[in-house]
């Protein structure tokens, strides 16, 4: 079959939803399927168009396996909303025209929220074509802004979820990662919830193993032998990061153990800036990391942190989560109660899960991990363990084809 993929990152941007599409789009082309991609120009890392790959509002790029078309994602800071939701708009109409211009008919479109205006770009480019159109959720949005003060206009809040509701009733399909996302987007959805599925993202169990603790990651950092207590990801607003910061006072007596905070978002000036204020000399601060890197940085940490707002928890899965489970790390995670994260870390025996935003559950957390390394390692292996009978990239690309199949495309 001939499919067209509309998102907002693909290789080789170094977004997480990048990668995970990225991955999913060569998995199906090894089932034998043609892809047409249509995506941002690289841009993530400094939220601007990297060196290269200015020049142009639109790019194609011809692949053993279909084409690559690439427009102009006009990035602007993520802390002006205003600005932001032009971007997005600007982006979507982009990716829309040159997904109804596809040189070849696709038998089926697949677009990736957020952002929440892709699934119209999806939509249009299913509808002129006549096509099934299947739409991927990684975050529920506008729920995630919501809960994070991100968006308080009424007026806005009252827009995004007449859009939400628009794009989710003309899919023929609605995937989502875990099964509080599926009640979510199912609730919204009311008699049409059975069009809702659960396809989990994948990690690499192959790429991303247990490797040796000390390696040149801790060595480059000057983190020694001591006990590395670790949040990696983006440094934002959905997460409650002042706990890091809140535990590294707490435990600043303590010289066997350092926190390092890894990773950039709008978040991190504040951050460190706060951490500087207060002494903190146990907080290291890194910038993000290349993405060859990435078992190397998961291996350096004794304890993995995957701390998330109240409420947020139930409407966003960090992908982070699985790759802590595939290194063989002890993961704490502080989310709500309940929630697909909560559940994976209590099933997989990988660590602890205490309620969000809760200072003091936090800090007695870890410091009962701190104190039992025999647990720590014990966590480790039962999380690895634990996603070797996960889902493979090569079965969650299965599960998609069968979708496809499921919602009437043909697979001769």
């Amino acid at each position: 079959m001939h499919i067209l993929v509309v998102c907002p990152h693909f290789e080789p941007d170094a977004a997480p939803t990048g990668e995970v599409m990225t991955r999913i789009v060569h998995e199906l082309v090894d089932l034998g399927h043609r892809v047409h991609v249509v995506t941002s120009l690289p841009w993530y890392v400094e939220h601007r168009i990297e060196p290269g790959w200015e020049g142009s509002w639109v790019r194609h790029e011809a692949t053993p396996w279909g084409r690559i078309t690439r427009v102009h994602p006009f990035p602007t800071d993520k802390t002006n909303i205003p600005a932001r939701a032009l971007a997005f708009g600007g982006f979507t109409a982009l990716a829309a025209l040159r997904a109804l211009l596809s040189r070849q008919r696709p038998d089926v479109v697949l677009a990736m929220s957020p952002p929440l205006t892709l699934g119209l770009a999806g939509w249009v480019a299913a509808r002129r074509h006549r096509v099934p159109f299947v739409f991927n959720i990684q975050d529920v949005f506008p729920d995630v802004a919501i809960e994070v003060g991100a968006i308080t206009s009424r007026h806005v809040i009252r827009a995004s979820k007449w859009l939400e509701r628009f794009t989710y009733r003309r899919a023929d399909a609605v995937t989502v990662l875990s099964d509080d996302l599926a009640r979510n987007v199912m609730q919204k959805l009311g008699p049409d919830g059975d069009r809702v599925h659960v396809i989990p993202n994948f990690v690499d169990t192959e790429w991303i193993r247990p490797l040796d603790r000390d390696n040149p990651y801790r060595r480059e950092f000057d983190l020694g032998e001591r006990t590395v207590v670790m949040y990696a990801g983006n440094v934002g607003f959905s997460q409650s990061l002042d706990l890091v910061l809140a535990a590294a006072e707490e435990l600043r007596a303590r010289p066997d153990v350092v926190f390092v905070v890894n990773g950039g978002g709008s978040a991190r000036e504040p951050l460190m800036a706060e951490a500087a204020r207060r002494g903190l000399d146990n907080v290291v601060f890194v910038g993000l990391q290349p993405k060859t890197r990435l078992p190397e940085l998961l291996a350096a940490a004794d304890i993995h942190l995957v701390p998330l707002k109240a409420g947020l928890a139930a409407s966003s899965v960090p992908s982070k989560t699985y790759s802590i489970l595939a290194s063989g790390r002890c993961l704490l995670a502080s989310v709500d109660e309940g929630t697909e994260v909560a559940r994976v870390v209590t099933e997989a025996g990988a660590g602890l899960a205490v309620p969000p935003d809760d200072r003091d559950a936090f800090i007695g957390g870890l410091t009962s991990l701190l104190d039992d390394p025999a647990r720590v390692s014990a966590c480790g292996r039962s999380a690895r363990a634990y996603v070797e009978q996960w889902a493979s990239p090569a079965a969650v690309a299965g599960r998609y084809e069968a979708l496809f199949v499921e919602v009437g495309v043909s697979t001769g």
